[in-house]
């Protein structure tokens, strides 16, 4: 029998304020990592676009600041300071206490994205410190936070004031906490992106970006008349379009519709759901309706006009949106998302608006246009026959090219045959290959060497990707298939191994190594990556072993430059590993494949649009993009010295 714990009233915990926030920060903000970070910034700055909203805001500065923070200012109504019936002055009731602030007041915001009253809070808790100034009732009020708690003393209750003025706004200034966050650098790419794609939601909306980080301020400035329009054909900037960007609108139900959709000639599809201005990663009901309302659209006009005779089946909804870039944006007064990072609608009312207006209106623009109409249905047409094909040609490559790796020998895998425990690690080179086999627990950790640099995805065909033999061994071995182009036979349900895990050496030609594998999983087995299970193993780069006592890896430079300052005026000898297979198997276990001592890296796309041109950007067979990317980004590299 299992030992006895005392469970008694003392073992009930309250935390207080917002201790709950800096205990579990992830339930918050998704993650302590940069993504989590970046998503501070983005709190603030939606506040502040649902006073636009409002109608009361048409500027937003966003500026990263040279000791690390970040200020988010608005030309809003600026944020009440009044006594609040709670007894404290309403803003320090908005920053300190969680589900408090004006997005529960229908009168006050009929749309909002910051719906649940928990972002201001939420920065202000994991930042080291926050400090606000409000505009407002003709002066400029004060207010300051240390770790979520306030610590500017109240003049009769009430802010202090700085000055006088006439305008009226809200500006925030923040520290993240490095006891929180795992980076406090915020990515300056990442939020370039997030607030352009803002500004093509808002029209009306001016956003001003700088960063006072490097030699030279950037500044940026953010101003799309044209709306989603716009954000489409900025989309497509690259690609041959076979169409003008369509779009269409309603209101029902209180919900605003705002649909806008292009065709380029390339087969796949770029479907994006907003509400509220907030990016839903992970689609939902408004995109559901979408697809179903057109696909229904498009296969009655196909019938229509004899593209599809009696005896044959329905285009897919996949056939039907293959080449098209489509933003569906729409403005919910009580919206209700799948966690607290909003990534997925779940209003069936979106799904119903949604397609009753995608069935009205988009009948009401094919019916004027019907050389566009004739293109869309032709892009159709054409996915349907080559997904047939595909499927045959996918089946006849697979079956012939099919093997077992208890003959070929290339995978040494593991005994158990529970997913959720099991891992795979993907080694480069046989000799860090034979040590990993040596070393792992054969219980539930499975090996696969591979042979140096395997083919660039994003440059080859899909007949090629499938004849590259270290790319058909990994997707055999990973149980789950692979999608691409027009078919899809990816089930993710049939992964043999909860982690992926990425084991190069901690070069350049490791990092190269790494890339290519995330390339290929990015793009042709997304689903990995997105619901968790790839990894990039950290392997140290340093030991150092001391005159006396005991040895330690060191994982980095800056690592290694922290040890000498340490360890000042002692002697040492340092071991530099140029690659996995210096390590004998008991290093290799206890730096990189034992769970309680290794390091891994999970890779998370934070930004799916921005992922996937940068993808193209550094992967793609376009020299000049790539060359200007690498100039703009050169200071930002951690080089191995």
């Amino acid at each position: 029998m299992a030992k006895k714990t005392n469970y008694d009233e003392s073992s009930i915990h309250v935390l207080e304020g917002l201790e709950a926030v800096r205990m579990r920060p992830g339930m918050y903000i998704g993650s302590t990592s940069r993504k989590g970070l970046n998503h501070l910034i983005y709190e603030i700055v939606d506040n502040a676009v649902d006073e636009h909203l409002a109608g009361s805001c048409d500027r937003i500065e966003v500026t990263l600041e040279a000791d690390g923070s970040c200020t988010v200012s608005d030309n809003g109504r600026g944020i009440p300071v009044g006594m609040h019936e709670k007894g404290v002055p309403a803003e320090r009731l908005v920053y300190t206490t969680l589900h408090a602030g004006g997005k529960f007041d229908n009168d006050a915001y009929k749309t909002s994205g910051g719906l649940h009253g928990v972002g201001s809070s939420v920065v202000n808790a994991l930042s080291t410190y926050l400090d606000v100034k409000v505009k407002r009732d003709g002066a400029i009020h004060h207010d300051h936070y240390v770790q979520g708690k306030p610590d500017l003393e109240l003049v009769n209750g009430l802010l202090p004031i700085l000055g006088r003025t006439r305008e009226t706004g809200t500006t925030v200034n923040f520290l993240p906490d490095p006891e929180i966050f795992e980076v406090t650098r915020f990515a300056a790419t990442e939020v370039k992106s997030r607030l352009h794609e803002t500004a093509y939601l808002n029209p009306g909306l001016t956003i001003v970006f700088r960063d006072k980080r490097k030699d030279k301020e950037e500044e940026k400035t953010y101003h799309e008349p044209d709306g989603i329009v716009g954000f489409v054909r900025e989309m497509n900037r690259n690609s041959e379009c076979l169409t003008e960007p369509i779009s269409f609108k309603g209101k029902d139900e209180g919900i605003q519709v705002e649909i806008a959709l292009q065709y380029v000639n390339e087969f796949h599809e770029n479907v994006q759901g907003y509400c509220n201005n907030i990016f839903n990663a992970d689609g939902g009901t408004h995109l559901t309706g979408f697809k179903t309302a057109f696909t229904q659209v498009m296969n009655s006009y196909a019938r229509e006009l004899g593209i599809l005779k009696e005896k044959d089946s329905n285009f897919t909804g996949a056939d039907i949106r293959n080449g098209m870039t489509a933003v569906i944006s729409i403005k919910h007064p009580n919206p209700r998302f799948e966690g607290q990072t909003k990534t997925k609608l779940d209003n069936p009312d979106a799904s119903r608006v949604v397609a009753k207006i995608v069935a009205e209106e988009a009948p009401h623009y094919f019916d004027r246009n019907l050389d566009t109409l004739k293109v869309v249905l032709g892009c159709a047409e054409k996915s349907a026959k080559i997904r047939k094909t595909e499927e045959k040609t996918k089946t006849n490559l697979l079956s012939k090219q099919k093997f077992s790796f208890d003959t070929n020998g290339k995978l040494a895998n593991c005994i158990s045959r529970d997913a959720s425990k099991c891992e795979i690690f993907i080694v480069e080179g046989d000799s860090a290959g034979g040590s990993a086999k040596t070393a792992r627990d054969r219980t539930y950790q499975a090996i696969l060497p591979i042979r140096g640099k395997i083919l660039n995805v994003e440059k080859a065909s899909i007949d090629k990707v499938l004849a590259n033999a270290e790319i058909k061994t990994m997707i055999t071995s990973f149980g789950c298939g692979f999608s691409e182009g027009y078919g899809n036979d990816f089930d993710i349900s049939k992964l043999k191994y909860d982690k992926i895990i990425i084991m190069a050496d901690a070069d350049v030609d490791g990092a190269h190594i790494g890339t290519l594998l995330l390339t290929l999983f990015y793009r042709y087995m997304p689903d990995l990556i997105t619901e968790g299970h790839v990894y990039i193993a950290m392997p140290p780069l340093y030991k150092v072993m001391p005159s006396r006592g005991e040895g330690e890896y060191l994982y980095d430079d800056k690592a290694l430059e922290r040890y000498r300052k340490k360890h000042a005026g002692e002697k040492f000898t340092l071991q530099r590993y140029k690659g996995l297979g210096e390590m004998d198997p008991d290093q290799l276990w206890e730096t990189t494949l034992n769970p309680d001592t290794r390091m891994l890296r999970r890779i998370e796309i934070s930004d799916p649009r921005l992922s996937s041109d940068i993808t193209e950007i550094l992967m793609g067979t376009d020299v000049p993009p790539r060359r200007e990317f690498i100039y703009e980004h050169a200071t930002d590299a951690e080089l191995d010295v």
